[in-house]
C-alpha cells in the first residue's frame, strides 16, 4: 500500500497541534511542562481561539512559555502574573486570559496576588505547575516541598518544626467565593493526560461564559531538581506527591466537591 494512502486524514489517530511553535523545548528531558503546553494549545486550537487568547508567563521555568506556544504572551515580574492578567482581562474582557506559573512563583512570591485575584473572582484561568521545588533557580525548598523532602536548602529534608509544613494552596483557593472551577491533575501517563486536557477545556469554557476564576494545579516532576531519572521521578511522584496532593476536582460550578 502506498504510504500516502496510509496517512490520509481519516486514518490519522493523532497529529501535532500547529499552535506549538517549531522551537526546540528547552525543558529538562522528562519534565511535564512540554506536555502541559501541548494540551493547552490543543484545546485552544479546538476552540478556535488562537487570536483571542493572551498568556502571562512570570519568572521560573514558566518564563519561556512564550517561545513554545504560538499565542500572544506577555511577561510578568516574579509572582505578579495574576495582577497582570487582571489588568489585561479588565481592559479586554472579550479576550481569553491565562497565567502559567510554578509553585515557587504562585504559592510563595505571588501568594498575595494569587489569593486576591481568586477571591475577587477575576474571569481568568490560572495554570499552576507544582513540582515541590524551585526548579530553575537551584532546587531550593518551596512552600509545596514535602515533609522530609530534600532540596538544595534542605539537604537533610524539610523539617516542619523549623521550616513550617507544606501547604495545599489549591485547597485554600477552593474555599474562596470567587473561584468557579478548581482541580488538580497530572500529565505523567496517558490516562491522566486525557483528564488534564478535559480540565483545561472546562476551565476555558467557563471563562467564555464569564463564570469566574478557574484554577488548575498540575502535580509534576522535576527530575533534575530531585536528582532522579525521569522514570524514577515519576514513580517517586506517584508514591509521595500524590498522597499529599490527591488528584481530582475540588470545586465544580462554584461548589466544593464532597470527598
Amino acid at each position: 500500500m502506498d504510504i500516502k494512502e496510509i496517512i490520509k486524514p481519516e486514518n490519522l489517530v493523532y497529529k501535532r497541534t500547529p499552535l506549538m511553535t517549531d522551537a526546540t523545548l528547552s525543558y529538562c528531558p522528562g519534565c511535564g511542562h512540554g506536555t502541559i503546553h501541548r494540551l493547552i494549545m490543543e484545546v485552544v486550537e479546538e476552540m478556535g481561539i488562537q487570536q483571542e487568547i493572551i498568556g502571562i508567563a512570570p519568572v521560573g521555568c514558566a518564563v519561556l512559555a512564550y517561545e513554545f506556544m504560538d499565542v500572544d504572551f506577555t511577561e510578568a515580574a516574579h509572582g505578579r502574573a495574576p495582577a497582570v492578567a487582571t489588568g489585561i482581562k479588565r481592559l479586554w474582557p472579550g479576550k481569553f486570559v491565562f497565567t502559567y506559573q510554578g509553585d515557587g512563583d504562585l504559592a510563595a512570591i505571588g501568594t498575595g496576588e494569587t489569593i486576591h485575584a481568586c477571591n475577587r473572582g477575576e474571569n481568568i484561568t490560572i495554570f499552576f505547575v507544582n513540582n515541590g521545588i524551585y526548579g530553575m533557580t537551584g532546587g531550593q525548598m518551596a512552600p509545596t516541598t514535602l515533609e522530609g523532602m530534600r532540596s538544595s536548602t534542605t539537604p537533610y529534608g524539610r523539617n516542619s518544626t523549623a521550616m513550617g509544613p507544606p501547604y495545599k494552596i489549591t485547597e485554600m483557593i477552593a474555599q474562596l467565593p470567587g473561584t468557579y472551577y478548581v482541580t488538580r491533575q497530572s500529565v505523567h501517563k496517558p490516562g491522566p493526560v486525557r483528564k488534564a486536557k478535559k480540565a483545561i477545556r472546562i476551565a476555558l469554557e467557563a471563562q467564555k461564559e464569564n463564570k469566574g476564576l478557574s484554577f488548575i494545579e498540575f502535580v509534576s516532576n522535576c527530575n533534575s531538581g530531585w536528582k532522579m531519572t525521569p522514570v524514577d521521578s515519576n514513580i517517586w511522584m506517584e508514591e509521595n506527591m500524590f498522597p499529599f496532593y490527591p488528584m481530582g476536582d475540588i470545586k465544580v460550578e462554584g461548589k466544593l466537591v464532597k470527598n
